[in-house]
């Protein structure tokens, strides 16, 4: 009996190089994707702050989780600093887009807020001047923010909004709500914008948290129903720890379903002494 020598055909020979050849562009774009997943994230860090302020009367606390899938990295962020004036300055924010260009730009939003809180510490002023700052950047991205400016002499609470998420906001012998203050259009869009700002004296303990829309709004939850799921917690645990109250609050962004990153922000507020 002879035996039989198969050879692949020129064809198949054509086919085998060609799968070969794709494969190989497939590995280096998961490579390439990896990398970037991974230069965003690392700018990611570089703009968070490294410590959070506390003065008399107001503990901050904040977390961020990355994003859950891909490229989603890079957008949500959040600073707290003392400003020359002896208050507090906390902001929050979202960048449109998460990729490696996005992380890049919130670190020039963190930078610009900082440099302009030092001229002026009115959060509708600030906002403002970051907004001029970002237009005339002319770069194509805009972000939601929320600035809020707490006077540990006063107890004030000043904010302005952005076109951000709404804060939550729960007191002692009061109902936890979302704080629907006015407010403008998120920066960097058009210029000329006013940001109005809402003042409250904390007279009693309690905390505003403030949260990106990764945290509250998913395919599986609504923002109104997250925005009650961060009432809730709000409302339970005002008088605690503010860490505790954060790691808490991130949580939430497993249950909507969201592939987002996410961020929050605790502000936990005693009551002033008396006299």
């Amino acid at each position: 009996m002879s035996r039989l020598h198969a050879h692949p055909s020129a064809d198949a020979e054509d086919l085998l190089h060609t799968l070969v050849r794709l494969t190989g562009e497939v590995l280096e774009g998961i490579k390439l994707q990896e990398a970037r997943v991974e230069l965003a994230l690392a700018l990611q860090r570089q703009v968070l702050p490294a410590e959070l302020p506390s003065v008399p009367g107001l503990t901050v606390a904040a977390r961020y989780v990355p994003a859950r899938r891909g490229l989603e990295i890079g957008g949500d962020w959040y600073d707290a600093f003392v400003m020359a004036d002896g208050t507090i300055g906390v902001a929050i924010g979202d960048v449109q887009g998460h990729d490696a260009e996005a992380a890049a730009f919130v670190g020039q939003v963190r930078s610009g807020l900082r440099a302009v809180a030092r001229a002026t510490t009115d959060p509708g002023d600030v906002l403002a001047q970051v907004n001029e700052l970002l237009v005339s950047m002319a770069s194509g991205l805009f972000v939601t923010c929320s600035f809020l400016r707490f006077d540990p002499a006063t107890h004030e609470l000043a904010g302005a909004r952005a076109g951000h998420t709404p804060a939550v906001w729960a007191t002692a012998g009061g109902s936890p709500h979302a704080v629907l203050d006015a407010g403008g259009l998120p920066l960097g869009m058009f210029p000329g914008e006013y940001y109005p700002v809402t003042r409250r004296v904390l007279t009693t303990e309690g905390a505003v948290v403030l949260v990106t829309d990764g945290v509250v709004e998913g395919p599986r939850f609504p923002i109104e129903e997250g925005l009650e799921a961060v009432a809730a917690l709000a409302h339970a645990g005002f008088d605690a720890d503010a860490d505790l109250l954060a790691s808490s609050v991130i949580k939430i962004a497993d249950m909507t379903g969201h592939s987002d990153d996410a961020a929050v922000v605790v502000l936990r507020h005693a009551a002033p002494s008396p006299p």
